[in-house]
């Protein structure tokens, strides 16, 4: 009764528990907030973006939880729930996933073998992330906002930081892609450090808007990537060699195995601790069957479309001598090579240019999320804010990235499904474990009240020994962990197996005698 009288006094006063505006137009906001967020610098900006918001629709209210009553009953049509998948196939069939598909030519793997496992680690890493995505509708919360409910008040603070460094790696990679692109597409007079700044520029004005302009623009985005892609296909497929075997034999062998399968794991899995934040607006009861299969098919089919089609290509530089000079100037002049005629490869390249932004979009858009919802005061600061400010450090990195991409890739998207493992891993065990799948289990209303959240004893210490675990089987360019290094002659990455092993065997007892002790 207690929690229902609570509830009751949220609606009429507009407000959740913390503080933090449920309704983003309400000058009703108790403490510290109601100060900061009315005066100052700060104020002037939430004035702004309310107004945008009026206007222009820029989606103002931030991380505060979507209440059922609150939401746009237009996300109930088909129409709109078809974008579950549209998004995310939006956000992976462009060029960096293209040039993820060379990896494993890089590191001595066949076309069999690569194509095997980009398969194989894509539908694993799109599950993690589609499970994830169907808590996002019955709690109307963000996913770093969910995450305090098993990770704990204070570690997912840390998790949102980790969160930020991901989407600005994500989005810089985006950037370095169509920069590359973009400067074949001139043959050369725009710079590929130019072609950078202008497509981070690009995923900073969708992602400005919010979250329906992102749904609007990834619609119907990933059609036209899709139309590409088949057209590559139908151009470079018969130069695909299958004819060629390995040279890599033994642990040497299955350590390169392993490491390719971090890698396009990582590139899956990695959106897992951002995907709710695109389902706060759909209804409480849309199917979680239903979120799952559209989320784990929309990342995972684009996704292997766009590698595969990499491991073709990458598998034709063996014989092909005038792809594989044009492959050392970059990926977009491979592809006014390899695709006729010029004047098409040029316009296909443009096309090419604009997938990298629809990742830039949802990258900038949730890292700004996760940046307020680090700490509760910067919740105050208006989203836009923090989306100029992680555009500025998706240039500086993209710039600084531009020129070892494939290196690049691979450090990156290893790094990124380790934390996201650990990630998974606690939260699944949460709910399914201890709150018994049942989101009347969790008290959303004090979704923002650290008195109310796990304390994090047992999620910080299950998250850490899962980061020790990844850096004990990680194999990167720029460290090989003292087990990975144990298989074959380079090392074989099994940090996503010994993160999940660590996260799981410590959280379970932990979070026992948390709530033995803690109480929550």
């Amino acid at each position: 009764m207690a929690d229902m009288q609570h509830a009751d006094e949220e609606k009429q006063i507009g407000h959740d528990v913390s503080g933090v505006a449920a309704d983003s137009s309400s000058d009703e906001i108790p403490g510290y907030l109601r100060n900061a967020s009315q005066k100052g610098f700060f104020g002037k900006l939430r004035y702004y973006e309310e107004a945008l918001d009026r206007k222009l629709g820029v989606e103002s209210h931030g991380i505060a939880r979507k209440l059922p009553e609150d939401r746009d009953p237009s996300y109930a049509k088909w129409s709109n729930q078809l974008v579950m998948f549209a998004l995310w196939a939006s956000g992976t069939m462009n060029l960096s996933c293209f040039a993820t598909g060379f990896l494993g030519w890089e590191l001595g793997l066949d076309l069999r073998q690569s194509i095997l496992i980009v398969v194989f680690s894509t539908l694993i890493g799109s599950s993690v992330t589609g499970w994830c995505a169907t808590m996002g509708a019955p709690t109307g919360l963000r996913q770093i906002s969910i995450s305090r409910y098993s990770l704990g008040w204070w570690p997912s603070k840390a998790m949102a930081l980790l969160n930020v460094v991901e989407q600005i790696g994500w989005s810089s990679v985006g950037s370095i892609t169509g920069g590359v692109a973009l400067s074949a597409v001139s043959d050369g007079k725009i710079g590929s450090a130019l072609g950078v700044v202008i497509c981070a520029v690009a995923g900073l004005i969708i992602s400005f808007f919010g979250l329906k302009v992102v749904f609007h623009y990834e619609k119907f985005a990933w059609l036209v990537f899709l139309v590409i892609f088949m057209v590559m296909y139908g151009e470079t497929a018969s130069f695909g060699d299958i004819h060629t075997p390995t040279t890599l034999e033994g642990s040497t062998y299955s350590g390169m195995l392993l490491t390719l399968f971090g890698v396009v794991y990582g590139s899956s899995s990695s959106w897992a601790s951002v995907v709710s934040d695109y389902y706060v607006e759909y209804p409480v009861n849309t199917s979680r069957v239903k979120v799952f299969l559209l989320t784990t098919l929309g990342i995972c089919i684009p996704t292997c479309i766009g590698m595969v089609l990499g491991c073709v290509v990458a598998s034709a530089l063996n014989s092909k001598e005038d792809w594989a000079s044009e492959y050392e100037e970059g990926i977009g002049f491979l592809i006014q090579t390899m695709v006729h005629p010029y004047g098409f490869a040029k316009f296909i390249l443009f096309l090419l240019v604009l997938s990298g932004i629809g990742m830039n979009c949802i990258a900038i858009y949730s890292a700004g999320l996760s940046i307020q919802q680090f700490a509760r005061p910067l919740a105050i600061v208006p989203r836009f804010f923090w989306a100029l400010l992680c555009f500025v450090a998706v240039i500086l990195l993209g710039l600084a990235g531009k020129d070892q991409l494939l290196t690049y890739l691979e450090n990156f998207l290893s790094l990124l499904g380790y934390f996201t493992t650990s990630f998974f891993v606690i939260i699944f065990v949460e709910h399914y474990w201890f709150r018994k799948g049942s989101y009347a289990n969790y008290n959303l209303d004090s979704w923002n009240n650290p008195k109310e959240m796990p304390v994090g004893f047992a999620g910080g210490l299950a998250f850490a020994l899962g980061i020790i675990g990844a850096v004990l089987g990680m194999s990167t360019t720029w460290y090989v962990g003292v087990i990975a290094i144990k298989i074959g002659d380079y090392g074989g990455d099994v940090g996503n197996q010994l993160a999940f092993v660590f996260s799981l065997f410590v959280y379970v007892p932990a979070r026992y005698l948390e709530l033995k002790f803690v109480g929550r």
